[in-house]
C-alpha cells in the first residue's frame, strides 16, 4: 500500500470514529447509553439496520461467492422484504407499546422469567460467536496485506471498535453507521466502475455481461427443490424468511437499532427501507464479483488467491512443483483469454455457432484452471495440513490490492473496515444491553442506582469484546465467511423465533410449556446440524431456521395440551 492509500483509509476511519465519539459525548445514563434518546429518523434507522447486517464478511465473501457460483446467492435475500412487512405489522407495535429495552423483556410478561432468561442466553451465545467472525474477516485481509501476525491484527481492529462502543453506547453505533454505510455504498460502486474500466480495450460492460451470462453466472433463480441446496428459491422463501424474521424481530443487535427510532412510524419506514434497498445492494456486491470473474478471464488470475500460502510454498521444498503448475496455469490462462475474446466478438456479431464453440473452449480451459488450482491446494495441504486452502474470500481483496489505482485501494479497505466496525459495534452493544437488562439487573444485582448499571453496561461491552476477540483468534474459514455467520445464526434463530411466534399468536400457551419446547427444539436442531455436518443426512443449513421454529411451536402446543389434560385428569380423580 502507498502512503496515499494509508492516508485515505486511516483518515476515513478516524473521521468516522471521532464523529461518533463527539456526537455522543454527553451520554451519561443507562437509557441514553443503551437506547439512545429515541430520536432517530427513518433514514438513519434504515442505514443503521443495513450496516448492522452488512459486515465485512459481506464485502469480502460475497464477491468471492459470485466469482465461484454466480448470482444465485441473491436468492438468499428474497425472503427479506416479506419478513420486513410481517415485522412492521405484528411485532413493532408490541415493542413500542411496552417500551422495552430488549426484545426479551416482553417474554417475561408474556410467559415468565425462565423463558426470558433462556431466550436471552441463546441470543448471547450465537451473537457472541458471530461477533468473533465479523472481527476475524477483515483481520485476515489486513494481516495478509501488512504481514502482521493475525492475532495482532485482530487485537487492533477489536480495540478500535470496543473504544467507541464503550464511550458512546447505542447512539455512537447508530450515528457512525450512517457514515459507514455511505462509505460502503460509494466504495462498492467505485469498485464496479473500476473493474469495467480495467477490462481490455474493446471489451465493455455489455460484453462482460454477455460472456458471464453464457457461462451461467447470471442465473439468479433456481426452481429445483433440493433440501441439500443452500441457495434455491425454496430455501430462500421458506428458510430465509424465517431466518430474517428471527434476526430482525428477535436479535437484539437489530431490535436495538429500530427501538431507537423517534416513533413507531419512523421505525416502520426504516425497516421497510431496509427491505426494499437491501436486495439491490446485494445485487451490486454480487455483480462486482461477477465483473471480477470476467476480468480474470482476460487477465490470468493467481493460481491461488491467498498469497500468504503461495509465499510459504515458494520457501519450501515444493517450490519446483509450484513453479511447474504456475507455468501450466499461465498457458491455460492464455488459451482461456483467447477463447474469451472470441466469445465477446461472436456475441457482438450474434453468431450462434461461434458462440457455442467459444463457450465450449472457455468451459474446457476453466475446468483445466480449476484442476491445476486443486493441485496447488493439494501441495499446500501436504506442506502444512493446518493451512486453509479455501481461497474465495481472497478473490476481491486480490483485485483491490493488485489492480485498483492508488488512493482507491485505501478507499476499498476503508469500506471493509467500516463494515466490520459497524456490525461488530452493534453486536457488542446488543450483547451488553441484553447482559445488563435481561440477566444482570433482572436476576443478579437488582437494587443498584443508574450510575452502577451504566458502569456495568460499559464493562459488559468490554467483556463481550474480549470474548469476540478470543473467538476470532481461534476461528477458521468454513466454506467461506458469509456462510459461517449464517450457519451460526441458523443454529439458534429457529428456536428463538419459535418462542416469539408462540408469544404473539398462541395466547393460551404458558411459560412452562414453551420453556420445555424451546429446549427440545434447540436440541433437535443441534442434532440435525451435527448429522448434516457428518454427512449422515443431506440438509442445507437455511432449513434449520424453519425446522427450529416449527418444532418449538408444535412442542409448545403439545406440551400445553398435555399439561391441561393432566390437570383435568387430576381434578377428576380428586
Amino acid at each position: 500500500m502507498t502512503l496515499l492509500d494509508w492516508l485515505v483509509m486511516t483518515g476515513t476511519l478516524t473521521a468516522i470514529v471521532v464523529y461518533g465519539v463527539y456526537k455522543t459525548r454527553q451520554v451519561d445514563n443507562v437509557k441514553s447509553y443503551l437506547l439512545g434518546d429515541r430520536d432517530l429518523k427513518w433514514w438513519t434507522i434504515g442505514l443503521s439496520v443495513m450496516a448492522t447486517q452488512a459486515s465485512a464478511v459481506t464485502f469480502l465473501s460475497t464477491p468471492g461467492q459470485a466469482y465461484n457460483d454466480g448470482l444465485g446467492f441473491a436468492q438468499f435475500y428474497f425472503g427479506l422484504p416479506i419478513a420486513m412487512v410481517i415485522l412492521c405489522i405484528f411485532v413493532l407495535p408490541i415493542y413500542y407499546r411496552l417500551k422495552v429495552y430488549t426484545a426479551y423483556e416482553y417474554l417475561e410478561g408474556r410467559f415468565d422469567l425462565r423463558v426470558r432468561t433462556l431466550t436471552a442466553l441463546l441470543f448471547l451465545l450465537q451473537r457472541g460467536l458471530a461477533a468473533g467472525i465479523t472481527i476475524y474477516a477483515p483481520a485476515i485481509v489486513l494481516s495478509t496485506i501488512l504481514n502482521w501476525p493475525l492475532s495482532v491484527t485482530i487485537l487492533v481492529i477489536g480495540a478500535v471498535v470496543i473504544f467507541y462502543t464503550v464511550v458512546g453506547g447505542t447512539k455512537a453505533v447508530s450515528v457512525t453507521q450512517k457514515q459507514q454505510m455511505i462509505v460502503i455504498l460509494l466504495g462498492m460502486f467505485v469498485a464496479g466502475v473500476v473493474v469495467v474500466l480495467k477490462l481490455p480495450e474493446g471489451i465493455g460492460f455489455g460484453d462482460a455481461i454477455g460472456v458471464a451470462g453464457h457461462l451461467g453466472k447470471l442465473q439468479v433463480v433456481d426452481l429445483e427443490f433440493d433440501l441439500n441446496d443452500r441457495y434455491n428459491i425454496w430455501s430462500a422463501l421458506l428458510g430465509g424468511t424465517f431466518l430474517f424474521l428471527s434476526y430482525f424481530g428477535t436479535d437484539q443487535s437489530q431490535v436495538q437499532r429500530y427501538l431507537s427510532g423517534k416513533s413507531l412510524a419512523e421505525s416502520r419506514l426504516g425497516l421497510l427501507f431496509n427491505g426494499i434497498f437491501k436486495v439491490p445492494m446485494q445485487f451490486l456486491v454480487l455483480m462486482v464479483g461477477i465483473l471480477v470473474f470476467v476480468f480474470f478471464l482476460f487477465q490470468p488470475p493467481p493460481v491461488h488467491f491467498n498469497s500468504a500460502n503461495l509465499d510459504k510454498l515458494r520457501e519450501s521444498e515444493y517450490r519446483p512443483q509450484l513453479e511447474e503448475l504456475e507455468a501450466e496455469y499461465a498457458t491455460i490462462g492464455e488459451e482461456n483469454r483467447l477463447a474469451s475474446v472470441a466469445m465477446a466478438d461472436a456475441l457482438r456479431r450474434d453468431d450462434e455457432p461461434e458462440i457455442a464453440g467459444a463457450r465450449a473452449e472457455m468451459e474446457r480451459t476453466l475446468e483445466n484452471r480449476r484442476a491445476i488450482a486443486a493441485e496447488v491446494d493439494s501441495l499446500i495441504t501436504r506442506f502444512d495440513p493446518e493451512l486453509i486452502t479455501e481461497d474465495r474470500d481472497y478473490v476481491f481483496i486480490t483485485f483491490i490490492t493488485s489492480y485498483l489505482p492508488v488512493g482507491l485501494v485505501g478507499l476499498l479497505l476503508a469500506v471493509i473496515f467500516s463494515a466490520a466496525m459497524s456490525s461488530t459495534s452493534s453486536e457488542l452493544n446488543a450483547l451488553a444491553t441484553t447482559s445488563v437488562i435481561d440477566i444482570y439487573r433482572r436476576s443478579l444485582v437488582t437494587d443498584r442506582d443508574d450510575a452502577h448499571y451504566l458502569r456495568a453496561s460499559k464493562l459488559f461491552t468490554v467483556g463481550w469484546g474480549i470474548v469476540a476477540l478470543s473467538f476470532a483468534a481461534v476461528a477458521n474459514l468454513f466454506d467461506n465467511l458469509i456462510q459461517a455467520v449464517n450457519i451460526i445464526g441458523s443454529l439458534f434463530y429457529g428456536a428463538i423465533l419459535g418462542i416469539f411466534v408462540v408469544a404473539f399468536f398462541y395466547k393460551r400457551v404458558g411459560g412452562r410449556a414453551v420453556f420445555k419446547a424451546a429446549l427440545l427444539g434447540q436440541l433437535f436442531v443441534s442434532v440435525t446440524f451435527v448429522l448434516s455436518w457428518l454427512e449422515i443426512i443431506d440438509l442445507a443449513f437455511l432449513w434449520l431456521n424453519l425446522i427450529g421454529c416449527v418444532l418449538t411451536v408444535i412442542f409448545a402446543l403439545a406440551l400445553e395440551n398435555s399439561d391441561k389434560s393432566a390437570t383435568l385428569t387430576g381434578a377428576e380423580e380428586i
